[in-house]
């Protein structure tokens, strides 16, 4: 089956504007393990580079280099495959290569992978530097496209580059995991019929990473995927939870540490809390938060009226989270596993929960549902905890605050069920007790209006004035 590339309207633009530009163009596409990097390059230059090269995961610099090698000796069509001692030779050889070209196009370089070459000395790093700078930059015909997974590599390595290559990337692009609406068109792409509810549920498990979705057997359910890919012996899957955060992140398991915290909290941690519980010093903390960021493993969202002091991290890395919510302690115990408890209720405890995290990274779909597209907003969440002394008052949580700027804020409700959402009294009492409280504690003078974000829709909304609005799991589809 051939594949055909989903989405990714925003990054083909800026690739094509930078095959348009008059200019080299140092063009960096990075994003998370299996997102689709590669595949994104590969479509739109249809794999017809100058020359290509994919660094490999935990190779010497002699082999990195051999393999360089290997690719130029193809790609300039050389009798003999050369022999390099150093990155500043490759670079060179390189160079060469590409001055023999006509003169009268662009030359395209891809090279994938690119934290994977930079070995411990390899001093990989100052011989591009030294290409980009003392040769590439000057000619006006070259488009380098830099890719790798490591996130944090990238990003520190090019895009906040201290050195000779400071503010000399040209284009930026991120490489985003698929929305519902995107996974959707993709599973239909491959054949896969699954209507959006099992669509949504394969989403709390896999997210948006494409990779995931192209091992699907269209011609099984959802539950039936879930046990190949998780639970049956050699699932494809389950050897990959160890390989992400190793290919992402040096030092793995001090991020294996903050996330499963994260994923033991249902309401988030601040990063006092983090570092309370996991004794790393400041530095580290704050180190390993910012990568967890910057692959979209973890989202950090203010408290309502304190924008710096108090905020809360989740994690919202699906794969992440379904893994130890129930792969790793239930894989080898039974290779029907999910077959047999997906109507448990622990898992639907779990599904409660990844509901919630579907709505936090579809705010713009819930925002297009409401009307507010084009009003400025703050997202943020609130607590209030009664001081002990006190020996009197309520405590209060709203998970997802929508402060609009035209004086109205959305007090949002996230609940997944099976059937349409059913508000009872005693639920009405706590949501109206708890917007007063809300109100008392922030001094707020905005109009508050509950907004229910569901599956399919709440049951009773017309007997129920405190339902201001809805967004149901279509909406989350829109585009």
């Amino acid at each position: 089956m051939t594949e055909i590339l989903i989405g990714r309207e925003r990054e083909t633009s800026e690739l094509r504007r930078c095959m348009d530009s008059v200019r080299s163009e140092f063009v960096i596409v990075y994003g998370r393990r299996r997102v689709g990097k590669t595949f994104l390059v590969d479509q739109f230059f249809h794999g017809r580079y100058d020359f290509a090269y994919t660094g490999g995961h935990r190779m010497s610099k002699a082999r990195q280099l051999r393999y360089f090698a290997k690719s130029l000796k193809e790609y300039a069509h050389l009798p003999k495959q050369p022999v390099f001692k150093s990155w500043d030779d490759a670079f060179d050889a390189l160079q060469q290569h590409l001055e023999s070209l006509c003169s009268d196009r662009r030359k395209v370089i891809f090279i994938d992978e690119m934290p994977w070459i930079d070995t411990p000395q390899s001093e990989f790093v100052a011989a591009l530097e030294m290409f980009w700078n003392g040769w590439a930059s000057r000619r006006g015909d070259i488009v380098l496209i830099a890719s790798g997974s490591s996130t944090s590599w990238m990003v520190d390595k090019l895009v906040e580059n201290q050195g000779g290559l400071h503010a000399r990337i040209t284009s930026n692009i991120y490489v985003r995991p698929f929305t519902l609406h995107e996974v959707e068109q993709y599973l239909k792409s491959r054949g896969c019929e699954w209507d959006r509810y099992q669509i949504l549920q394969a989403y709390m498990m896999l997210g948006g990473i494409p990779f995931y979705y192209s091992l699907v057997d269209a011609g099984q359910s959802l539950v039936q995927n879930i046990d190949r890919l998780f639970f049956n012996k050699n699932a494809l899957l389950v050897a990959e939870f160890d390989e992400l955060y190793h290919a992402l992140f040096t030092h793995a398991g001090k991020y294996l540490a903050v996330v499963k915290l994260l994923n033991d909290s249902h309401d988030g941690m601040t990063r006092d809390q983090l570092l309370q519980a996991t004794k790393f010093d400041s530095s580290t903390m704050t180190v390993i938060l910012r990568n967890l960021e910057r692959c979209d493993f973890v989202i950090k969202y203010a408290q309502f009226g304190n924008k710096a002091k108090g905020a809360i991290y989740r994690l919202v890395d699906f794969f992440t989270r379904f893994y130890f919510n129930f792969v790793e302690t239930h894989a080898a115990l039974d290779e029907n596993w999910w077959s047999n408890n997906f109507q448990s209720h622990a898992v639907e405890s779990w599904q409660w929960a990844a509901f919630e995290l579907v709505g936090l990274t579809h705010l713009s779909q819930i925002k297009l549902k409401l009307g507010i597209s084009g009003i400025p907003t703050a997202v943020s969440s609130w607590r209030y905890l009664p001081k002990k002394s006190a020996g009197t008052g309520k405590g209060a949580q709203i998970d997802l605050l929508i402060d609009r700027a035209d004086r109205v804020i959305n007090l949002c409700e996230m609940k997944f069920s099976v059937r349409p959402y059913r508000i009872t009294d005693d639920y009405d009492k706590h949501l109206r007790e708890r917007a007063e409280i809300f109100r008392e504690k922030t001094k707020t003078t905005k109009a508050l209006v509950h907004t229910f974000v569901t599956t399919m829709g709440v049951a009773n909304a017309v007997q129920r004035s405190i339902v201001n609005s809805q967004v149901t799991m279509d909406d989350l589809f829109a585009p």
